[in-house]
C-alpha cells in the first residue's frame, strides 16, 4: 500500500502543477475580456473556471478511491464527495481540505454545473468575473490543504 500513497502524492502534485496553469489561463483571458470587451474570452474564462473544478474534483476522486475506495453516488455525488474530502476519516485519513476551502470550492462546483447546462451567452459576466477574481486565493486554500495531504501521505509511504 506504501507505493499506492506514494503515487497519489506524485498524482497530486502533478494536479497543483496543473492547476496553476489553468488559473493563469483564467487571469490572462479575464484580462483580455476587460481590456477587448470580446465575449469569446469571457467563454473562455469560463472554460477554464469549469476546468479548474473539474481538476480538483479528479483529484478528490483519486483520492476517495485509494483511500477509502469509496465514491458517493446518486444525483447529489458531486457535493457529497466535496463534503467528504473536508471530512476526517478516522483510522484512515484526516480530512483533506479545512471547511474554508470547502466553501470556496463550493461556488465552482456550482458554476461548473451552470457552465455544463447552458449555453455560454446566457452566463452572467459580473458573476463569471467574481468567480475569476476569486480563483487565485481558492487555487491557494486547495494548494495549501493538499500540500499538507501531500505530506501525510509521504509520511504513510515512507512507513
Amino acid at each position: 500500500m506504501n507505493e499506492a500513497y506514494n503515487s497519489l502524492a506524485s498524482r497530486l502534485e502533478q494536479t497543483l502543477v496543473d492547476l496553476e496553469r489553468v488559473i493563469a489561463r483564467v487571469e490572462m483571458q479575464m484580462k483580455k475580456a476587460l481590456t477587448t470587451d470580446d465575449d469569446a474570452y469571457l467563454d473562455a474564462a469560463a472554460l477554464n473556471l469549469h476546468g479548474f473544478y473539474a481538476g480538483v474534483e479528479r483529484a478528490f476522486e483519486d483520492i476517495a478511491q485509494t483511500m477509502e475506495q469509496s465514491l458517493p453516488t446518486g444525483s447529489r455525488w458531486h457535493q457529497n464527495l466535496l463534503l467528504q474530502m473536508g471530512a476526517e476519516i478516522p483510522g484512515k485519513r484526516p480530512s483533506v481540505i479545512s471547511r474554508s476551502t470547502r466553501d470556496c470550492l463550493d461556488e465552482y462546483r456550482q458554476f461548473r454545473h451552470v457552465v455544463r447546462n447552458v449555453y455560454t451567452f446566457n452566463l452572467r459576466g459580473s458573476r463569471l468575473k467574481e468567480l475569476a477574481q476569486g480563483v487565485g486565493a481558492c487555487f491557494t486554500a486547495v494548494s495549501t490543504d493538499l500540500s499538507h495531504f501531500i505530506q501525510f501521505l509521504r509520511q504513510l509511504g515512507d512507513a
